[in-house]
C-alpha cells in the first residue's frame, strides 16, 4: 500500500523552482534524457552546444531563443526527475518529451521494443504532491495531444512502437513476483521509476509531456531477463532518440 501525502495544492511552495525568478529562456521544448549512456550520446552528437550544470545533471541548449530547445539529464527516480521538470518549466519549457528505459512485465514486450506510455500507475510518492488523492494507486496520464502527436511522428518515420499502460515504482530492487502480478492484472505492461510523477507534475504546471521508453529487460516470469547487451536494445535506443530529437525540434520550430 502507498502511504498518503498531505495534499495542499492551492498554496504556493516557500521554495520556488530553480530559476523561476530570473531564468534565461531555453526555448519552448525540452527533452529529458533519463540515462547516462543516452545523455553521453547527445553530448557526442551535439559537441558545440553550450553545457551547464543542472543539479547533478547537465543542461544543453540549442539556440537560446524562442525556437530553441534543450536537453536535460541524466536523472533517476521520481523526486529527482520532477525536480528537473520543474526547473525546465521555470526556464520556459512548455512541452517536454521524456526518453528513457523501462522493464517489461509481460511476455509480449521484449528488449528493444519501444513503448509510448498512455497511462502510468503511480506506485511512487512524488506524484501525490501534485494531485488530489485518488485511492491507493492512482492512474496518471500524459498530455493526450502531445502523446498522439509523438505517436504520429513515429508512424511517419516508420518506427514501430506500442502504446501501453506502465507501472512507476520507487524501488527498483523490490519488483517482487506478487507486485508484478498485481500491477500486470491492472493493465501494466512495463515498469519504470519516473513517468507517473512526471505526468502528474506536468498536469499541475499546465504544460504538456509525452514519453518514449525502450524496453531494457523483462521481469514477466520468475527469472529476470536482462537485455542491456542485446543489439536490438542498442539499436532501439538510437532509433528512439533520433525520433525524439526530430519531434522536439519540430515543436520548437513551430514555437510550441
Amino acid at each position: 500500500m502507498s502511504y498518503p501525502t498531505l495534499s495542499d495544492l492551492n498554496d504556493p511552495s516557500l521554495v520556488p523552482p530553480l530559476g523561476s525568478r530570473s531564468a534565461p529562456d531555453i526555448g519552448p521544448a525540452a527533452v529529458m534524457v533519463s540515462t547516462e549512456p543516452d545523455m553521453k550520446q547527445v553530448k557526442y552528437d551535439f559537441p558545440d552546444l553550450p553545457q551547464s550544470s543542472f543539479f547533478n545533471s547537465t543542461l544543453l541548449v540549442l539556440n537560446r531563443d524562442r525556437k530553441g530547445f534543450s536537453f536535460a539529464g541524466p536523472y533517476i527516480g521520481a523526486p529527482y526527475g520532477v525536480m528537473l521538470l520543474e526547473s525546465l518549466v521555470a526556464k520556459g519549457a512548455r512541452k517536454i518529451v521524456v526518453f528513457g528505459w523501462c522493464g517489461a512485465v509481460t511476455e509480449h514486450l521484449e528488449p528493444g521494443d519501444l513503448v509510448v506510455p498512455g497511462e502510468a500507475i503511480a506506485d511512487e510518492g512524488t506524484s501525490r504532491n501534485y494531485m488530489e488523492p485518488e485511492g491507493c494507486f492512482p492512474v496518471v496520464t500524459p498530455s493526450p495531444s502531445l502523446t498522439d502527436r509523438l505517436g504520429s511522428r513515429l508512424d511517419r518515420a516508420g518506427v514501430p512502437f506500442k502504446r501501453e499502460r506502465i507501472w512507476t515504482t520507487d524501488a527498483i530492487y523490490r519488483e517482487t513476483e506478487k507486485k508484478i502480478d498485481y500491477f500486470r492484472q491492472r493493465g501494466a505492461a512495463a515498469v519504470d521509476m519516473e513517468c507517473s510523477a512526471l505526468f502528474a507534475a506536468a498536469e499541475y504546471r499546465k504544460i504538456d509531456v509525452a514519453a518514449l521508453l525502450v524496453i531494457s529487460d523483462n521481469v514477466a516470469s520468475s527469472e529476470w531477463k536482462p537485455g542491456f547487451r542485446k543489439k536490438a536494445f542498442k539499436d532501439a535506443r538510437k532509433t528512439g532518440m533520433k525520433a525524439v530529437i526530430e519531434f522536439t525540434r519540430e515543436l520548437a520550430e513551430n514555437g510550441e
